[in-house]
């Protein structure tokens, strides 16, 4: 049959009746006989045992080695793997039994073959975090395994690879179709966790800095991912240069449709390219002050000291301005304006200031804190405290507070007065105003 041309659908129905023709007489010779009902049962009877012996083996070295790291990195590649590998040991031990007797082995032979696969498989997906793609490598694996035991894979692979598709001038097979989805599945997967292996060895690498490390990170799962997809996309037959035209309207509806997408995109490029800010550092933007934890794509997750997480556009980075408390460096300088009286001992007021300043945990001592007379006010002295932290991150509020309380306590012991607002009132003699008025 020439591969450009379409098969009919009399001609898949003639294809589906025959391969169920072939695979009901294989089921009437191999298994509808006393024999292999006698095998299957044999074959269930040792899943049951296996089955109870993974209930008690599993817990039993949970136990034991759970402290163990090497237990803690393998654990889930354990508990995988003690169902079918016990029985996979138990039908084959059964198997070489019914080969020394004589006895039909069919059966045995083929649940070895499944329990195998099953095996393999269990091991591959076991590895990917993605329940789709897991659950998509096993639907390929399974088919591929029964159309393999019933004799049917090349059959149906032909079958594939006759059964064609035209898009204008290129000629697609069905088989194509399937390689390619399954190349595209497969390499993306492969190159998510290459990017993952990337990430983690840019972590713990000290001469990296944080915003090169999210940088390259990025770079590389993108790079990755669509080299994976453009591996795909040839494995099926489809010529790369197709994809000029179909990129050329994806970048007109880039730049009509998306242009805050594509801006916050470039606009965290930037930031961190010019190193402005980076994870760990401490920002205020438009009244939101915390901790950046993460520098995404689109937006900049910044955990504020109430645990709320604010995610701040990129583009609003770039074009607004942000004061960054650790940027070039960690310690932050807070000061704490404080009125005494006219009245009060100001070298006293000074000192206690400063005490209050050290008794601080927070407070580093160099720079060390100073107090400063500001100016003298309308109703007292205007002093100031000037300190150092070093862990803005823990708030700037916070320990504003904690200082005034100490200041507040020792002020008190010590008799310092805090002003209160004064005004000096003139009553006007009862005789007459000043310009001679007689009152009435």
């Amino acid at each position: 049959m020439d591969e450009t041309e379409f098969i009919s659908m009399d001609e898949l129905m003639a294809q589906a009746v025959q391969y169920y023709g072939i695979i009901l007489n294989w089921l009437q010779t191999n298994l509808f006989s006393y024999e292999s009902l006698a095998e299957l049962a044999i074959v269930g009877v040792l899943f049951l045992i296996s089955f109870a012996i993974t209930r008690s083996l599993s817990p039993f070295v949970h136990k034991v080695l759970e402290g163990k790291t090497f237990y803690q990195k393998i654990e889930k590649f354990l508990k995988a793997m003690y169902l079918p590998v016990f029985w996979w040991v138990f039908v084959i031990i059964a198997l070489q039994v019914a080969v020394s007797l004589n006895t039909p082995i069919i059966v045995l032979r083929m649940a070895t073959s499944l329990i195998g696969v099953w095996i393999v498989i269990s091991f591959v997906t076991v590895m990917i975090e993605s329940e789709t793609i897991s659950r998509f490598i096993r639907i390929i694996a399974w088919s591929m395994a029964i159309l393999n035991i019933f004799g049917l894979l090349n059959p149906f692979i032909n079958f594939l690879s006759v059964t064609t598709f035209t898009f204008g001038a290129t000629t697609i097979s069905v088989l194509a179709i399937v390689t390619g989805v399954t190349s595209m599945v497969v390499l993306i997967w492969a190159a998510l966790f290459l990017s993952s292996i990337i990430d983690t060895k840019l972590r713990d690498a000290p001469t990296v800095t944080p915003s090169a490390r999210v940088l390259l990170s990025k770079l590389s799962r993108i790079i990755l991912v669509v080299l994976a997809f453009l591996f795909a996309i040839s494995s099926m037959g489809i010529d790369l240069t197709a994809l000029a035209v179909f990129g050329g309207a994806i970048g007109v509806g880039l730049g009509f449709g998306l242009q805050k997408v594509v801006s916050n995109f470039i606009s965290g490029v930037i930031l961190l390219l010019d190193k402005s800010i980076k994870p760990g550092d401490v920002i205020e933007i438009s009244g939101t002050y915390g901790r950046i934890n993460k520098l995404a794509a689109r937006y900049t997750s910044v955990i504020s000291r109430d645990g709320r997480e604010h995610l701040v556009p990129n583009e609003d980075i770039i074009t607004q301005p942000v004061i960054n408390w650790t940027f070039s460096d960690k310690k932050v300088r807070r000061e704490l304006p404080v009125n005494v009286s006219y009245n009060s001992d100001i070298d006293k007021a000074m000192d206690l200031l400063l005490e209050a300043a050290a008794e601080s945990e927070r407070v580093i001592r160099n720079p060390e804190p100073r107090a400063l007379i500001k100016g003298f006010g309308d109703n007292g002295i205007d002093l100031v405290l000037r300190m150092w932290i070093r862990d803005s991150e823990n708030g700037v509020t916070n320990i504003a507070s904690e200082v005034y309380l100490k200041i507040w306590h020792k002020f008190n012991e010590a008799g310092i007065e805090f002003p209160y607002p004064q005004r000096d009132i003139h009553i006007v003699s009862s005789k007459g105003f000043g310009d001679g008025t007689k009152l009435p």
